[in-house]
């Protein structure tokens, strides 16, 4: 008589379904973050196009329609409910900001209107 093995020393278990779907999870994650850091530039960019419509929009509106504030946010095209928008009435500026991202400033300079600021004047108000 022939002795048989009762091991099974060639076949794998499969692998538990928590355990497959912990790996899907990770890769998506890892797909998702290296979509993010590749398309950057271009959501950076595009938060500072927002933003510094913004301010231009909040600057008109406040100082030159003479409306208040709060009102002014309705003026904003859909798609522009992250910027946040505050005045420094004495100086007739505008700070428009997408947290994080970028920010802008417009100001209003007599008969010229509201004219964005360039980074020069930015930083000579910090």
């Amino acid at each position: 008589m022939m002795a048989t093995a009762s091991s099974n020393h060639g076949t794998k278990s499969p692998m538990p379904l928590r355990k497959k779907i912990g790996y899907a999870a990770v890769a998506l994650i890892g797909l998702a973050a290296l979509w993010f850091a590749l398309n950057f530039a271009h959501f950076k960019s595009q938060a500072k196009l927002g933003a510094s419509y913004g301010a231009h929009i909040a600057c008109s509106c406040r100082y030159i329609e003479g409306r208040q504030l709060a009102s002014c946010e309705s003026d904003f095209e859909p798609g522009m409910e992250m910027v946040r928008i505050s005045a420094d009435d004495e100086n007739q500026r505008i700070r428009a900001s997408i947290p994080l991202l970028a920010e802008a400033y417009a100001e209003r300079r007599g008969s010229f209107g509201c004219l964005q600021l360039n980074q020069a004047e930015i930083d000579a108000i910090d």
